[in-house]
């Protein structure tokens, strides 16, 4: 799997460089992380069971956010863990096997969450510009597909990605400046040129980035052609309130990963990217129910349903 040149060992293992080696800072980190994983588990997982116990809430719109809220959980379980565990080590090893399966699960997740906040737009742009046409526009098998469609893209990216990851041999320094395995500090130490690695990450990574991108971007150009043709306040205000939450999980979505990617590779870009990686894969997920929940009036009211019936039943 390793095929390596010269009179070079094989690395077998690599080590994650993490954030700190002062152990008062990794206690306090650890307890952060630990904190925002179980704040993410337990939001996402409310709000798949609120979803699914709130008939009002059957709808295409609610749909996708319940496949947001798993794919969240998968998410932040490929990364987090394994975190919150070299927190406490002293070393912060893991094997080769391990890393690139991190990757590829890395991969498939942040790549179907990019075509899933696409087709979410997709759904509002429907909603709002042909809400006639809704019900048939967005059928059960609609959203299926287009659910299902996003994790094969995730994916296809991920296989790629990690096909080409295989070619790579480890024979130096077998130090990750990162706190998880990804590609730009993966192929940062590897004895073979990984120039056709990054030249695939470009294209591939390019290609959905401008896919999901366009997609969001014509979606929201229709919407809000709509909203300020509507003659009713009401109407217009009631419009833009069911985009507001996406619209802001696109935002810090899209916000971090281009801050994440758009910047030249440097010792000093390399930490910043540590900040926004920690934004990307461990807070956003946290904070999507959470938006979603306090700036959106029908979940309120759903949870104030279900917690009725509970009240009810108990009686």
């Amino acid at each position: 799997m390793m095929m390596v040149k010269g009179n070079c060992t094989p690395s077998a293992e690599f080590v994650l460089s993490g954030f700190s080696e002062q152990g008062d800072v990794q206690a306090v980190l650890f307890m952060v992380f630990l904190v925002i994983y179980v704040v993410t588990l337990l939001g996402n997982l409310g709000m798949l069971v609120l979803i699914r116990l709130d008939a009002q809430l059957h709808t295409p719109m609610y749909f996708f956010l319940s496949s947001l809220s798993f794919l969240d959980i998968c998410y932040s379980s490929s990364i987090t863990p394994r975190l919150l565990s070299d927190l406490l080590a002293e070393r912060k090893v893991i094997s080769y096997s391990a890393c690139l399966t991190q990757f590829y699960f890395y991969a498939v997740f942040a790549t179907s969450e990019c075509y899933l906040l696409a087709a979410m737009a997709y759904d509002r742009y429907v909603a709002i510009c042909s809400p006639l046409l809704y019900a048939i526009s967005m059928s059960g098998r609609v959203c299926a597909l287009l659910v299902a469609g996003s994790y094969l893209a995730g994916i296809v990216n991920a296989t790629i990605h990690t096909g080409f990851a295989l070619r790579l041999s480890f024979c130096g320094p077998n130090i990750i400046n990162h706190f998880y395995c990804e590609g730009p500090p993966l192929y940062a130490i590897s004895c073979t040129d990984p120039t056709i690695n990054e030249i695939m990450m470009f294209i591939v990574v390019g290609f959905n980035l401008f896919v999901t991108n366009l997609t969001i971007l014509i979606s929201y150009t229709y919407i809000l052609a709509t909203i300020l043709r509507m003659s009713s306040a009401a109407g217009k205000h009631k419009a833009f309130s069911t985009c507001v939450s996406h619209l802001t999980t696109v935002t810090l979505f899209y916000g971090s990963a281009a801050s994440m990617y758009s910047r030249p590779s440097s010792r000093h870009s390399q930490d910043l990217d540590k900040v926004a990686s920690v934004f990307y894969t461990v807070v956003i997920p946290m904070l999507n129910p959470i938006i979603y929940s306090l700036r959106n009036k029908e979940v309120k009211n759903a949870l104030g349903r279900v917690m009725g019936r509970k009240r009810s039943s108990e009686k």
